[in-house]
């Protein structure tokens, strides 16, 4: 078995070092996809009940509250989610 620690290996250093960071940080790029179409979601959704509320039409506070808490949670997700440069 060769082991990829070895000088002589055989596995490029940039490959290495990208398949490190997805064994500490699996599907990284999938979540970040479904967070960023829900984060948009929301935003739209809380867009729509803006405009409602501005043409005169009434809106629930209990919907207006929970599309408000789901665009602020949402962006909280995505802000701890970003890309982080820990240097060793």
């Amino acid at each position: 078995m060769s082991n990829s620690n070895k000088p002589g290996s055989n596995l490029d250093p940039n490959l290495r070092a990208r398949l490190l960071e997805e064994t500490k940080n699996p599907y990284r790029g999938l979540r970040r996809a479904v967070w960023i179409a829900l984060f948009g979601s929301a935003a739209l959704g809380f867009f729509i009940m803006l405009t409602n509320i501005i043409a005169g039409d009434t809106v629930s506070i209990n919907d207006l509250a929970i599309q408000s808490s789901a665009l602020l949670i949402l962006a909280f997700i995505l802000y701890k989610d970003r890309n982080k440069k820990v240097e060793d």
